[in-house]
């Protein structure tokens, strides 16, 4: 799968205040980790945020926002926001740092 790459460039600038972030294709995507953690990724035109279990479902209230099933199956605290989400800055920056948030909750990964 593609991904928008002009989001792609989008995301990349607000990237720029954060530290620790790196890219990696993954999903059929482009995925960006914090500490070797998924934050979020872009799959197609979608923004694929890890928000975790615990604010799953109430992130899934949020508008433009489905679960991230591209398997057939589901992937709990996985959410897919679609371009209406992100059609800000101001939208996409707080997605980014939901997703960015989550992955610095977790323990860092050592580097292979």
């Amino acid at each position: 799968m593609p991904f928008d790459e002009k989001l792609a460039n989008r995301v990349r600038r607000i990237l720029g205040t954060f530290d620790a972030v790196s890219e990696k294709k993954m999903f059929g995507g482009l995925c960006f980790l914090v500490n070797g953690n998924m934050a979020f990724g872009l799959v197609n035109d979608d923004l694929m945020i890890r928000v975790g279990p615990e604010s799953y479902e109430k992130m899934l209230e949020q508008p433009n926002v489905r679960k991230m099933d591209f398997t057939g199956k589901p992937l709990k605290g996985f959410l897919y926001v679609d371009t209406k989400g992100t059609g800000s800055d101001k939208d996409l920056r707080k997605w980014v740092s939901k997703g960015i948030e989550f992955a610095r909750s977790l323990p860092a990964k050592d580097k292979k």
